[in-house]
C-alpha cells in the first residue's frame, strides 16, 4: 500500500481555525458580534471539524505492525 503523508493540510485547516477562533475571542462582547463575527466562528468551526476527520481518518487507517 502507499504511504499517505502530508499533514501539511489539516495542520494548515487547524492553523487556519485557531487563527480564527482567537481573533473571534479577542473581541469585547458577545453582545457585539455581527453576522460577519458569526459566520467567522462557523468557518473555524469548518476548519477544526476537517483536521479532526483528517486525524480520525489517519487513525483508523493506521498500519499494523
Amino acid at each position: 500500500m502507499a504511504s499517505r503523508g502530508g499533514g501539511v493540510f489539516p495542520s494548515a485547516a487547524l492553523f487556519i481555525g485557531l487563527l480564527g477562533l482567537f481573533e473571534l475571542i479577542g473581541k469585547q462582547r458577545f453582545q457585539a458580534y455581527r453576522t460577519v463575527d458569526m459566520v467567522q466562528l462557523f468557518a473555524s468551526g469548518m476548519c477544526f471539524g476537517v483536521a479532526l476527520m483528517w486525524l480520525i481518518e489517519r487513525l483508523r487507517n493506521k498500519p499494523s505492525s
